[in-house]
């Protein structure tokens, strides 16, 4: 699981709401460019990633990962705040899984976790089952 914000309290936050579910297996980036670069390295059952981030955001990660044969399938959630929650309609066009609105309730996030994987079957297979005992 990669887990992308620019701000790292905000990365500390989701990192320990994941932990408190069980999902332990989950790196930071603290923007799209650096997520894409460990994307090229290694595959994730799951992205997370802010809307608002510099110098590439989380649409623009959304749209180079769906654009991209290795990496299209892999499961992506994008997150903001609800002041910017009218840009989920533009993720919704470029193929994101699922929208979460922060801050958010450790059960949102585990809800909104399960609900993506439960619409996409394929993805980091191993990632997926053992998650799938935790939540």
């Amino acid at each position: 699981m990669l887990v992308v914000d620019d701000v790292p309290l905000i990365r500390a936050v989701v990192r320990a709401t994941l932990e408190q579910v069980g999902l332990t297996d989950v790196h930071e980036a603290p923007d799209g460019s650096a997520a894409l670069a460990m994307m090229n390295q290694r595959r994730y059952g799951l992205v997370i990633a802010d809307w608002n981030m510099l110098p590439m955001t989380g649409y623009e990660l959304l749209r180079e990962v769906r654009d991209d044969p290795q990496l299209r399938e892999t499961p992506f959630i994008i997150m903001t705040t609800k002041e910017q929650a009218h840009c989920f309609i533009a993720a919704r066009r470029a193929g994101v899984n699922a929208c979460l609105v922060k801050p958010f309730m450790p059960a949102a996030l585990r809800e909104t976790v399960e609900q993506v994987w439960s619409m996409n079957p394929t993805p980091a297979a191993g990632s997926r089952e053992a998650a799938a005992v935790l939540l």
